[in-house]
């Protein structure tokens, strides 16, 4: 919770330019702080630097409890025989041809998921009972050209983007890196870690064949190449996303265990790091992620298991946990939680619900120090009952969570503002669901996985979703090319936005919002934002001022104040919800949830409503908002070029 004496507020006259508590954190603070030659002294380059026993030490291995070890054998078992997958020419050409990536992605983390359970069978048992079915998985992924997706294929070059790929189908002659391939790789070098004596006393070609592949595949295009978007940015402009963390720290443990040649592992490991400062760069001095709250894991989570390993190789002497960005970073997955275990604010690419790793939030509270952070964990931890992996990984097994270090309690908290993505949230009351939570952006239309969404908001009562943020549908090629914005949920018409002069917003860094405020006391929060900027010329619009109102136990309000120079109708405000609704009488709107029932009261004479119903076909909408959703459309009447517009929504006493 922000402190405050009586009231705390925040005046933006455009995203990224802010009055507030927040500095600019250090640039490149792994490089700035830690020097070529000082990593050549810091880090331990032999694998003195793993914590997890030998396969040989099989004392080590019996400690395991019983219950996981006999988990994590059967979860091998189901691999024996293993019939394992073979990605043909056409499964590739699907994507360029069909639009459809799933077929390889799928086969890809069958193979992976395969690999690593047998693995890790095999070092619990220690018996060589799974080593035939890994030699055949480690010859099987070795004859695979390519690790990765098809749909990035335009790795391969920029010219055409992911449109118009420069190839379609896998160049031996031209490895690239994506996060599938850095994938494989590193599940390639840690059982060649800890399996390749029990291979060589079948065949040293086995894994000769594992180092060869890893080399000619990964580490040379990486040594060789800087211009993959994910390293640096495109043309170097800075600009990545979770990719950076994803591909970097495979990368940091493939160069770790596969790389003899110690001047190169040097400049390797310090490209690796040159190119992580390069993320952290790129984030904002709040720490928020625009990428959203699902990938923060990928992104966020990924960076502070990057800097734990970092950490521990060096002894301790490589630490940032103490920039107060880097605790931003990891302290933003509380502050966007709303409540039950599952739902945050999804802005951008993000479900409606989400299920975030306690361990991952325990250890990254931890490192940084933050006990509500841990207490978070050990709150995800009461509802998931068991690790969802089974107890699986070798952090889990050798570094386990102590639970019992502090108590559980679940982040409700009462109010924040991150004033560089232009985001503000607040609820009734700190520390519980009861009653209106809301959350509300301005930020612009050119933010990572961005959903044409700026002055959008969410309300949800009781803990429950009122007005919510649709989320993302199953990935197509769509997703991330020119047709991104031909997908109704990335459209500001299906977000909790109003259309103008039947116009929606466009994406870019230019449609943004201006002039946001905030404010927030024990009584009241508000965030204002204007929104015009926001549509494209032909909106005739130019000023739209939203504003949304917490009264604390009281009722919740929005506001727009419009200015337009031309009205040629079309002009409506809409809700998506999906909860049952019904009109109920001239000026209200009835919404019924599981324990509340809510009134939205508006002006009738100035507004007409109509409530639209969509089914939901689409799985991955499906488990986040249910089988169906429905958009309340308000429109204005009338002619008139300047106006204004209250809904307020009020619990039935």
């Amino acid at each position: 919770m922000i402190g405050r004496v009586g009231a705390v507020v925040f005046l933006l006259t455009a995203p990224g330019q802010i009055t507030s508590a927040y500095t600019q954190s250090e640039m490149s603070p792994l490089t700035t702080q830690y020097s070529r030659e000082f990593i050549s002294k810091a880090i331990k380059w032999d694998n003195s630097w793993i914590q997890y026993p030998a396969y040989r030490d099989r004392s080590a291995w019996n400690k395991i409890p019983e219950a996981t070890k006999e988990s994590l054998i059967h979860q091998g078992e189901q691999y024996l025989d293993f019939e394992w997958p073979h990605i043909k020419a056409t499964d590739y050409l699907l994507f360029t041809r069909t639009g459809d990536r799933a077929k390889v992605d799928d086969l890809n983390r069958r193979r992976d998921g395969a690999l690593n359970a047998l693995m890790m069978a095999e070092l619990t048992e220690g018996k060589g009972r799974f080593l035939d079915d890994l030699i055949n998985g480690v010859f099987s992924t070795c004859q695979t050209t390519y690790w990765g997706s098809s749909a990035h294929f335009y790795l391969y070059g920029y010219e055409g983007g992911l449109d118009n790929p420069t190839t379609i189908l896998p160049d031996i002659e031209n490895p690239v890196i994506d996060i599938f391939g850095s994938n494989t790789a590193a599940t390639l070098a840690w059982i060649y870690h800890f399996l390749h004596d029990e291979f060589d006393k079948i065949s040293p070609v086995i894994s000769q064949r594992i180092r060869y592949e890893i080399n000619s595949k990964i580490l040379q295009p990486y040594y060789q190449r800087d211009d993959f978007w994910w390293l640096f940015g495109r043309n170097g402009d800075g600009r990545v996303n979770n990719w950076n963390l994803w591909c970097n720290l495979n990368l940091l443990n493939v160069i770790m265990l596969m790389e003899d040649d110690p001047s190169r592992k040097l400049e390797a490991v310090y490209k690796n790091l040159s190119s992580v400062d390069v993320f952290i760069n790129n984030y904002p001095p709040d720490g928020s992620c625009s990428e959203g709250p699902s990938y923060w894991g990928a992104a966020v989570g990924r960076l502070f298991t990057y800097l734990d390993l970092l950490h521990r190789m060096s002894d301790g002497r490589i630490d940032i946990f103490k920039n107060e960005k880097i605790r931003d970073m990891g302290r933003y997955i509380y502050r966007v939680y709303i409540s039950n275990g599952t739902y945050y604010t999804n802005y951008a690419d993000a479900p409606a619900r989400i299920s975030q790793g306690p361990e991952r939030i325990f250890r990254i509270g931890q490192l940084i120090e933050d006990q509500v952070m841990q207490s978070f964990g050990v709150f995800l931890k009461s509802r998931s009952g068991v690790d969802r992996r089974g107890g699986a990984s070798l952090e889990d097994l050798f570094r386990p969570v102590d639970w019992g270090t502090v108590k559980l309690a679940e982040p409700l908290i009462a109010d924040y503002f991150f004033p560089d993505w232009d985001m503000a949230l607040a609820r009734d009351r700190q520390g519980t669901n009861h009653g209106f939570y809301f959350s509300a952006k301005g930020g612009n239309n050119a933010e990572q996985h961005n959903h044409n969404d700026v002055g959008s908001f969410m309300l949800y009562y009781n803990g429950q979703p009122v007005f919510l943020d649709v989320g993302v549908g199953n990935y197509t090629k769509e997703t991330f090319g020119k047709g991104r914005y031909n997908i109704w949920t990335m459209q500001s018409n299906y977000h909790n936005l109003p259309v103008i002069n039947g116009v929606g917003q466009k994406n870019g860094g230019n449609f943004k919002a201006t002039d946001s405020k905030y404010t927030a006391s024990s009584a009241k929060v508000s965030f204002s934002t204007d929104i015009s900027k926001a549509y494209p010329t032909e909106a005739k619009v130019t000023s739209w001022i939203r504003s949304y109102t917490l009264e604390r136990g009281k009722r919740f309000v929005i506001n727009d104040h419009y200015r337009l120079t031309e009205n040629k109708g079309g002009n409506t405000v809409n809700f998506m919800t999906n909860l049952l609704c019904s009109l109920h009488g001239p000026g209200v709107v009835k919404l019924e949830g599981k324990d509340f029932l809510l009134h939205m009261k508006y002006d009738a004479a100035l507004l007409k409503a109509t409530i639209e119903d969509f089914d939901i076909t689409d799985s991955k909408l499906r488990a986040g908002v249910g089988e169906k959703v429905s958009r309340l459309v308000f429109e204005l009447q009338g002619d008139q070029l300047d106006g204004n517009t209250e809904f307020e929504v009020v619990a039935s006493k």
